[in-house]
């Protein structure tokens, strides 16, 4: 399980502030803290009052990241943190927080990598429409501007979004994420809000420097198991991949997912002068794989996969998700090619575009015993991932790093403590680190490289 010559390979892991922060006396409310709090949303009732603690662990979490050896670390700003109503005056302690992870990372030799928002959106700007609401792409804007403004000549590299495909279907569509809404016209206008906040915030941040812009998808590569599911996978890629890449592209909504999805929407928020904003060109785009989906005939019970339900893609006609082989604690099967195909589709959507892995993992059983924490699976499907992606950046991919999903374990949001994506171990009562084989194994691999 060696990787095959990295070089000059970018090799880091990631994480999300709403789930290992903890400290939510330290800043605003978000959706995920009032949905998190309603009753029978969460599997094991899990909030993200202490999560992993990570605020108040913050040098031992830095220490940790320099014992791993990374070169760079993905971790998301919480905008009710920074700017605990969601506009406004900025908050100092927030600021501080942030500012002792930037500069800690930078002592240590670890290159900081941002994402303005990973689905934390303050609580205030929900209950004025969220992302249904325009006027929260020009919010999202504001808050971007100042971070880029705050952090300039210390962050080099920015992600606006953190998969807005989740905000909007789960969230909006079938309410499985928050805010919980179950509106699936309205879960369109805000994908589509989501891209133009982007976009907003893209030419706001370069103006006051920023040089390292780009967006983070979560692409699926969607296969039909017969040709009679033909048209409805087409309309389950319409909204998992092309209508963010088409958006991101300046090409706006095509006609198929117009169409695909008219039962629902008139699509009377989509105005043709917000193309060259939408469109925005980025510097960099992220891609987020973990499995497929394989669409078949509808059945009358699901495959159990999260994520993969039908009520997750608006106006979607009856069908099925079939995962095949070997299963993970998210019902999702393993299948390494798939991230090549991912970025495929990422390349054909946005020619030109540098690329990056920016999430990839799994979720499986751990055996802990007074050796460690073992993790076989998890260390032989990173190893399986990372190979694939340097095998097609040697084929002439232009794909130039990697971030292991995750550091630790921590809140899965609705599955809260029930899943485990983590290459560290957190007791979810005490919060003590403890790496696990695969944290071991990668941090070998960083060692190995050739200089």
């Amino acid at each position: 399980m060696e990787l095959r010559d990295p070089g000059d390979f970018e090799l880091g892991v990631a994480t999300s502030a709403w789930q290992i922060e903890g400290d939510i006396a330290g800043r605003g409310r978000s959706t995920w803290d009032d949905f998190a709090e309603t009753p029978g949303t969460v599997i094991d009732g899990a909030t993200g009052a202490i999560a992993c603690d990570h605020v108040n662990r913050l040098d031992e979490d830095l220490d940790l990241l320099a014992w791993l050896g990374v070169d760079a670390y993905r971790f998301s700003i919480s905008w009710p943190r920074v700017m605990p109503t969601g506009s406004g005056e900025l908050s100092p302690s927030g600021l501080d927080f942030y500012d002792r992870l930037v500069d800690g990372l930078i002592a240590r030799g670890i290159t900081p990598v941002a994402t303005l928002y990973h689905w934390d959106l303050p609580s205030e700007l929900e209950a004025q429409g969220g992302w249904v609401n325009r006027e929260t792409a020009h919010r999202f804007a504001d808050y971007a501007e100042a971070m880029a403004k705050h952090f300039a000549g210390r962050i080099g590299r920015w992600a606006t979004l953190n998969e807005p495909w989740c905000t909007a279907f789960l969230g909006y569509c079938s309410g499985y994420f928050a805010p919980g809404r179950t509106e699936p016209g309205a879960s369109l206008e805000a994908a589509y809000n989501l891209i133009l906040g982007h976009g907003l915030a893209v030419g706001r941040m370069r103006a006051v420097g920023a040089t390292e812009v780009g967006i983070v998808l979560n692409i699926i590569p969607i296969m039909s198991e017969s040709p009679a599911m033909d048209a409805v996978t087409a309309h389950v890629d319409g909204l998992q991949n092309r209508i963010f890449l088409d958006l991101l592209a300046g090409r706006g909504v095509s006609e198929e997912v117009r169409a695909s999805c008219a039962s629902v929407t008139d699509w009377a928020f989509v105005r043709d002068e917000d193309n060259s904003i939408l469109g925005t060109a980025i510097d960099w785009l992220g891609v987020n794989y973990y499995t497929v989906m394989r669409v078949t005939e509808p059945k009358e019970t699901g495959s159990g996969a999260v994520g993969q339900d039908a009520s997750m893609f608006p106006a979607c006609p009856p069908m099925s998700f079939a995962p095949r082989g070997f299963l993970t604690q998210m019902g999702w099967e393993i299948i390494p090619e798939g991230i090549v195909e991912a970025l495929r589709i990422a390349e054909r959507g946005l020619p030109g575009v540098p690329l990056w892995i920016c999430e990839n993992g799994v979720a499986v059983d751990d055996a802990v015993d007074a050796n460690g924490v073992h993790d076989p699976i998890r260390t032989k499907y990173l190893a399986d991932h990372i190979n694939a992606v340097l095998d097609a950046r040697r084929s002439g991919m232009d794909v130039r790093g990697y971030f292991a999903w995750s550091l630790m374990d921590n809140l899965e949001w609705s599955s809260g403590w029930t899943m485990q994506f983590g290459i560290v171990r957190v007791d979810p009562v005490t919060c003590e680190r403890t790496p696990k084989d695969s944290a071991h194994w990668y941090r070998s691999q960083l060692q190995a490289r050739k200089p």
